[in-house]
């Protein structure tokens, strides 16, 4: 199963790879050097095939529990002022994803979101500490009557150069529903509040919809 963001994408290289296989097939004469070319392609078409997957998630609803938005490794968990929304100390958790992980976005809480907004900005790379408030960007804030209201901000990264965002205010949402796709690696930022449990540790590896970040 494909996500939606990717089917234009796919249609496109499917028919570049078959082109590229016929004008390889008629006109290069080695077979060593044909072979070559047609398993470079196959290996170029895998490789989006398998960035726009879209794997169906055993979602576990539960309004004590904050699930991961994304696929990737938690790479930051520390207290910090958010600036934009809440305007006081927060737990941030932040999750960055690699190239070949799922880039679908999830909701981590099911409610209603109250705060929906893009920002463009620069394209350092995920991990810089920076990031979070200069790259381009988009943050969400889904409240619901446990946790209150929760933050979470798509980041784009050096590769990610697209953002897409289907939250939209006032909305009711479900806890694991898609919530939007970055295309080609980048990060994903929790803010939550100071008594929020966390139950993930740095370098864990976690999955979207389904591994509990935090709870109450």
């Amino acid at each position: 199963m494909f996500h939606k963001e990717g089917h234009k994408i796919i249609l496109i290289t499917l028919i570049v790879v078959v082109a590229l296989f016929l004008i390889s097939d008629t006109y290069v004469i080695l077979p060593w050097l044909n072979m070559i070319i047609m398993i470079g392609l196959l290996l170029f078409l895998l490789l989006i095939l398998q960035f726009f997957r879209n794997p169906k998630r055993q979602t576990s609803y539960n309004n004590n529990n904050i699930v991961s938005p994304v696929d990737g490794k938690v790479v930051v968990i520390e207290e910090v002022f958010e600036k934009e929304y809440f305007k006081e100390k927060r737990l941030q958790v932040s999750i960055f994803m690699s190239p070949i992980n799922v880039h679908v976005t999830r909701y981590p809480i099911g409610g209603q979101v109250v705060y929906s907004k893009y920002h463009p900005g620069k394209y350092l790379v995920a991990w810089h500490p920076k990031a979070s408030e200069e790259n381009e960007r988009t943050t969400v804030v889904v409240e619901n009557e446990v946790f209150g209201p929760i933050l979470y901000r798509q980041i784009a990264g050096a590769l990610a150069k697209r953002i897409v965002n289907y939250a939209k205010e006032g909305q009711q949402i479900n806890q694991g529903g898609d919530s939007g796709f970055i295309k080609f690696g980048s990060r994903v930022d929790l803010f939550l509040p100071l008594d929020a449990k966390i139950n993930v540790s740095l370098n864990q590896k976690v999955r979207g919809a389904e591994s509990i970040i935090a709870e109450k």
